[in-house]
């Protein structure tokens, strides 16, 4: 029997994951699930699954919850307690950590602690920390499994080769983005709303990562993720902006042989394949058509316009601490701007003041990596205030 722990369970990538931990039959169970507060479907997911284990991240949600338990179902300390817990479950086979932002630090590194098989849509940790996170894994034999559909397409690119000849064998990454909702589109942003923000053209995702598509900070995130995950230099990382989302990346090798990684846009094959790697099951997505596939259009994207992928891929290079106050500074200001406190142009604005007060030469470590967290989130709420709207 397989045990899947879900992290993360009421977001998209959560109740997808449900969905294929269900259609892979019997030898699959749902062991364990989290959520941040969304009571409402944590109620309906422990109705239908019959989990052991559930957390609820959110104080007042989890005192609400603590006194309609279903039987049989042990509840988990609020906070990051219990998603630490969670994620270290010894009866737990796969642990798939799709909690949004830097609170998946932890949980992850219990679950690498843990040895588990690791299916991981949280890419901020791996902003925070993660080569020494990959190291971390190493030593527990632990083992990464991307789910984002970029970094799963170049992990599957990649098999066969030994994690050590990475950077010896790639001469470059070629990471697609779709470009989010206003990529190409005249007019200022600046007048960007957080409703307009959330449209994604092609995903359903959480606010977050929505609007750091909107940015292209997501591809950002993504580039230094890759970095970390591959060990690969940031200059072999090359953007592209690809409309369509169906080459979800590519490989370019020393020979100049490239493989890329095709299908539909949806999320359920990556999740999936996260799941039951290193094996493959039949998917409940769609196949491609490449009969009714009329063209694939790439294009260099426009880092003027949209800033924030710059300063991702200025932090990618400069490394140390950089990408941690990235990370933190950009968290603060997508939340600023979906609650109305600074335009959708200051975001960049924000994360580049941060930065700027940051030093370079600061050895990272595990723990340095939660302080420099914490440190830059103050930096950029009180760089925020300064950016409000008149």
């Amino acid at each position: 029997m397989k045990n899947v722990v879900i992290l993360g369970s009421s977001g998209s990538i959560g109740r997808n994951a449900v969905r294929a931990v269900k259609k892979l039959g019997p030898g699959w169970r749902v062991f364990g699930l989290s959520v941040n507060s969304n009571l409402k479907a944590l109620r309906e997911q422990l109705r239908e699954l019959r989990p052991a284990y559930a957390a609820v991240f959110e104080y007042e949600a989890w005192k609400q919850f603590r006194a309609e338990v279903p039987r049989g179902v042990r509840l988990l300390p609020p906070g990051v307690e219990g998603l630490v817990e969670l994620a270290s479950l010894k009866e737990a086979s796969v642990v798939l950590n799709s909690v949004s932002g830097a609170v998946g630090f932890s949980p992850l590194l219990a679950a690498i602690r843990a040895s588990k098989h690791i299916a991981l849509a949280n890419k901020e940790p791996m902003v925070m920390a993660g080569a020494l996170l990959m190291k971390e894994a190493e030593r527990w034999q632990a083992r990464i499994v991307p789910v984002d559909s970029e970094p799963s397409a170049i992990f599957q690119c990649l098999a066969g080769i030994l994690p050590g000849r990475y950077d010896a064998e790639v001469s470059k990454v070629l990471l697609t983005a779709s470009g989010g909702p206003f990529y190409g589109k005249a007019g200022p942003l600046s007048s960007v709303t957080p409703a307009q923000a959330l449209k994604h053209p092609r995903w359903s995702m959480g606010p977050k990562i929505s609007v750091d598509s909107a940015t292209l900070m997501n591809k950002g995130l993504e580039a230094i993720e890759i970095q970390n995950l591959f060990s690969l230099p940031a200059k072999k990382i090359q953007v592209l902006i690809h409309p369509q989302s169906v080459m979800h990346s590519a490989v370019e090798f020393r020979d100049g042989s490239v493989l890329a990684q095709m299908s539909v846009p949806d999320m359920k094959l990556p999740i999936q394949y996260a799941l039951t790697w290193p094996e493959r099951e039949r998917s409940l997505a769609e196949p491609l058509d490449f009969i009714k596939l009329a063209r694939l259009d790439f294009h260099k994207p426009d880092l003027r316009r949209f800033p924030c992928l710059g300063l991702a891929l200025d932090a990618a290079r400069r490394g140390g601490i950089f990408p941690a106050a990235l990370n933190a500074a950009n968290e603060v200001a997508v939340q600023r701007f979906l609650s109305g406190g600074i335009r959708f142009t200051d975001i960049p604005v924000v994360v580049e003041r941060v930065l700027a007060r940051c030093a370079s030469g600061i050895k990272l470590t595990l723990a340095g990596a939660v302080e420099i967290d914490s440190w830059a989130r103050q930096k950029a709420a009180e760089a925020a205030v300064t950016n409000k709207k008149r």
